[in-house]
């Protein structure tokens, strides 16, 4: 593949979604796969209801009425002997219909004296028929979805005892720069690591699970070590910093020196030009600017969509929003303006320097804009943060 120097955005992210593909899959017990991704399409092993059942409390009959009543059928305890005409029984939501059964009485319609019943019923009233939901073999939850509680629910009820499920992708952080302080109040000019402490949050979001974190000083041959430490144990290899082509910028020689193909190298784009792809083999390199908003830019930009392919997720497609007031970008450069839909509407946040990290910590997106001026009221894609 030919690398991408200085393109578009668009065109960037195209790239990062389609260079990397679905990881292997793992079996675990299925009430261990919330926020997991589904690696195959999950088919149904038994009907939904399983067995005819009913949908309210009440009491089963079969014939005409009056009916006797001869008994009772509770939830998990089946009749095990047909109704026969003129007689019925006191029977639980969710339980078992017996054979024979014409309908079911509501309990607060039925009228009962002693064991006799009289009250309205229609035929099959009040029945949930067996295969209402699905039939054995029916998909129930497509590949590549990313499992909610409610399908944890709907898995187990299909009979699902363990489920495969795309392995989580595993990232090794390199942490670049010799101004980093990883504690206490920064002095004598070095800086507090603010990437180190949120990309797992951000990581773990997208799906993906840590697996290393190195800091690295602004040197060759450490770097280099760092890269091929990482890049042995991890699908992903991100790196903060170093991306640009400055004197003490070493990661494109370190690239070069461990074989890797940069696929993308800077993208015209604000904050977050000098952000960078690579791979080698079939480990995937993201190279992060250093300042930590143009960081998070460039791992929504390209890191997110190698994560979804990794996971065998479907791309997901922007959503087109309306802005709250004129907004600009640089020309020809895409721009992500950071900030919040209120009511479909987006809002501009404060402190959007590159370096700053207060809008984005009350921020929920960012609007992606393509032309000069967007006037208020026009339309731009929304890119949300992972959540």
């Amino acid at each position: 593949m030919k690398t991408l120097i200085e393109g578009s955005w668009d065109d960037a992210r195209a790239i990062a979604s389609s260079a990397f593909t679905k990881l292997k899959s793992e079996r675990l017990p299925v009430g261990s796969c919330i926020g997991r991704t589904l690696a195959v399409d999950a088919k149904s092993l038994v009907d939904l209801p399983t067995y005819a059942t009913s949908a309210m409390d009440g009491y089963a009959v079969s014939g005409s009425g009056p009916w006797r009543i001869i008994g009772e059928v509770k939830a998990g305890l089946p009749m095990k002997t047909a109704l026969e005409s003129g007689q019925a029984v006191g029977i639980a939501t969710g339980a078992v219909i017996p054979e024979n059964t014409f309908g079911v009485i509501r309990w607060e319609v039925a009228q009962v004296n002693g064991d006799s019943l009289t009250g309205p019923v229609a035929k099959d009233q009040e029945i949930r028929p067996p295969a209402h939901e699905c039939k054995a073999g029916d998909v129930i939850v497509e590949s590549g979805t990313q499992l909610n509680p409610a399908m944890i629910g709907l898995l187990a009820a299909a009979g699902f005892d363990e489920i495969d499920v795309v392995v989580q992708p595993r990232v090794a952080l390199v942490l670049l720069g010799d101004e980093i302080q990883l504690s206490g109040i920064p002095r004598d000019g070095l800086v507090r690591d603010a990437l180190g402490p949120q990309l797992p949050g951000w990581l773990g979001a997208m799906g993906a699970q840590i697996v290393s974190t190195q800091y690295i000083s602004d040197e060759l041959e450490l770097v280099i070590s760092a890269l091929n430490d990482a890049c042995a144990q991890a699908d992903v290899v991100i790196t903060t910093g170093g991306t640009a082509q400055g004197p003490r910028d070493y990661l494109h020689g370190a690239l070069e020196a461990i074989q890797a193909q940069i696929l993308i190298d800077t993208v015209k784009v604000r904050p977050g030009h000098p952000m960078l792809l690579a791979r080698k083999g079939d480990v995937a390199i993201l190279g992060l600017p250093g300042n930590p908003q143009s960081a998070i830019v460039a791992l929504v930009s390209l890191g997110q969509p190698v994560i979804t392919s990794q996971l065998g997720q479907k791309q997901k497609e922007l959503a087109v929003v309306t802005t709250a007031s004129e907004i600009t970008a640089p020309e020809d450069f895409t721009r992500l303006i950071i900030g919040n839909l209120i009511d479909a509407h987006f809002h501009v946040a404060p402190y959007l320097g590159s370096a700053m990290l207060r809008g984005l910590a009350h921020s929920d997106g960012f609007a992606v804009v393509t032309t000069a001026v967007t006037g208020a009221g026009e339309q731009v894609r929304w890119l949300d943060l992972p959540a």
